[in-house]
């Protein structure tokens, strides 16, 4: 009976998509996805290559991970047609991890990631993580924009240095200047032929991308013309064929603990990046995802993937956008993409070699662009300066420090200011007549009711946390005499935490050794079993605890007769 229970539970939070559609799947369903499948697996080939080089490893990892986190995201995932695999957001922290710790601490940052991403999922955290700050979201992906870009100058331009490029920005740009007369002419016109077809290839057929016939073109003109320029064969050698063996490595406790962080900036943009491609694809298609059940998805890929040598993956918005307007309808079409991949990367990988750096570096620029959102960027100007300050303190930090530090301290500053903005709509007032809001049989609406003489009432409009803890020494200074009883009106305040109970607590005792009496008025349900809980409905007598604000008045004039 109990692993009945277990298993219930577990349903409701980890559904997969496919198990859903595969129930009432028909032949119609099967062309439409093989169809978009084989159309996104072919898109996805430059950019898994692409990121794999940017995120600085070799290009094979990038198409191991298109193929096998591909499939697993789209097998297991919440969405009916999610596209999955390595994106542009992961570049900046894995080039950052493999520099530091290699590719073995790449591989358990991202095994550690996957682990951080099914728990987030097991315990719902997916509608949460869904409304992550918009002015974060838009500060760090423009930020990795500029980063990916600055990255990709070298290659751009084909410059013919020996020296390494620095990893810091500003160090990166001031090399680039002091090398601009080593150009390679040919290497520029490479990138910015990319660049042109891309942009304008859609005009011709928006069917086929740009970007894969700017690759065709030049790889083909590089093959025939032999231009002297740097190719993937010339600077990695020869891409593996095939799928390797599972392994694991095994790292110190040391530097497991300093992957911790970077681990959770991988689990963190994997869960906002594959949310948000879901949200968009929900958007486009006027389905639902299951939100939870992405996050669990994407962990186990997560999970699996860097076993066989892969890097972070997640949803990608432009792929599944692909997956969409050619005709996929189910979690099918993203494995018929893997599969694809797979097939390509088996057959044709060799001639993968051929592809000049250049030609890379040209659809990274145009995936910098993409990604920037600099529309969002300029518009988010216009709203208050605590976004303002969110975003300008995400976007600089992500582009000169390092992106786990921009996330830390953008989600600090977010929610410090959040706070603030709560503080200041939560007020104590002191109030000396009260305007009754809500009729009663007895009483009109609008009637101003009359308290009883050495009565006031103290009103708290808003959530009581820890953030108003002088609210209400602020509202006693108003008053003159000290009042026989004092009522608190809690109707306006939706909840309460420890440090609101505390206080009120302290409250209480400090008005009974002042000799006034504490009466509560309209506590909401929620609220009165907090109080009931903390004690301090037993400190302030059950009798004290009024459902209105009749009858808190009613209970204040028999306690000022009383003390008469």
């Amino acid at each position: 009976m109990q692993w009945e229970k277990v298993k219930a539970s577990v349903f409701q939070v980890y559904h997969p998509k496919l198990f859903t559609t595969i129930q009432h799947y028909t032949r119609e369903q099967f062309v439409g996805d093989l169809i978009a499948g084989l159309i996104v697996g072919v898109v996805a080939l430059p950019l898994a290559i692409a990121f794999g080089i940017a995120s600085g490893v070799s290009p094979e990892r990038g198409l191991i991970t298109a193929v096998i986190a591909g499939f697993l995201i789209s097998a297991l995932g919440g969405s009916r047609v999610q596209i999955g695999g390595p994106t542009g957001a992961f570049i900046v922290i894995v080039y950052g991890i493999v520099e530091r710790f290699g590719v073995d601490g790449l591989i358990v940052a991202t095994l550690m990631a996957g682990l951080m991403l099914v728990a987030m999922g097991l315990l719902r955290l997916g509608t949460v993580i869904r409304f992550m700050p918009y002015p974060i979201v838009v500060g760090f992906t423009s930020g990795i924009a500029l980063v990916i870009f600055s990255s990709q100058v070298k290659d751009f331009f084909g410059l013919q240095v020996q020296e390494a490029v620095p990893a810091d920005f500003m160090d990166k740009w001031h090399f680039y200047f002091t090398h601009f007369n080593a150009v390679n002419w040919y290497a520029l016109g490479i990138g910015l032929f990319t660049v042109l077809v891309s942009v304008y290839w859609p005009k011709v057929n928006k069917k086929v991308p740009g970007t894969l016939i700017a690759l065709l073109l030049t790889t083909i003109a590089t093959a025939v013309w032999q231009f002297p320029v740097e190719t993937i064969g010339s600077r990695f050698g020869e891409i593996r064929a095939g799928i390797p063996m599972p392994t694991i490595p095994l790292v110190d406790f040391e530097t497991f603990r300093l992957l911790l962080a970077p681990a959770f900036t991988i689990a963190m943009l994997g869960a906002i990046e594959s949310l948000l491609s879901a949200m968009v694809a929900d958007g486009a298609t006027g389905g639902r995802h299951r939100s939870n059940t992405e996050l669990i998805g994407q962990g186990i890929a997560n999970i699996v993937t860097p076993l066989f040598g892969g890097i972070p993956a997640t949803g990608a918005i432009a792929r599944t956008m692909t997956n969409i307007r050619n005709g996929g309808k189910t979690p099918v079409a993203g494995m018929v993409h893997a599969v694809v991949l797979l097939l390509i990367m088996l057959f044709f990988g060799s001639w993968a070699k051929l592809i000049p750096m250049s030609t890379l570096a040209g659809i990274l620029v145009i995936v910098s662009y993409n990604m920037s959102e600099w529309r969002s960027f300029k518009s988010l100007f216009n709203n208050s300066k605590s976004d303002v300050a969110v975003l300008l303190t995400t976007f600089v930090l992500t582009v000169v420090v390092d992106l786990t530090v921009a996330i830390q301290f953008g989600l600090l500053l977010a929610v410090l200011l959040f706070l603030k903005r709560v503080i200041e709509t939560t007020d104590v007032s002191v109030l000396n007549m009260v305007v009754e809001e809500e009729p009663t049989d007895q009483q009109e609406a609008g009637e101003m009711l009359s308290l009883p003489k050495g009565v006031e009432v103290f009103e708290v409009n808003g959530p009581f946390f820890f953030g108003i803890a002088n609210k209400f020494e602020e509202a006693e200074k108003q008053t003159t005499d000290k009042p026989l009883v004092r009522i608190i009106r809690l109707r306006r305040v939706p909840f309460i935490d420890s440090t609101g109970l505390s206080n009120l607590k302290a409250f209480i005792h400090r008005s009974k050794s002042d000799g006034t009496q504490i009466v509560f008025s309209g506590a909401t349900a929620n609220l009165q079993a907090s109080l009931v809980k903390s004690g301090v409905i037993a400190l302030l007598g059950e009798e004290n605890n009024c459902d209105d604000i009749q009858s808190a008045i009613a209970r204040a004039a028999l306690l000022t007769t009383d003390s008469r």
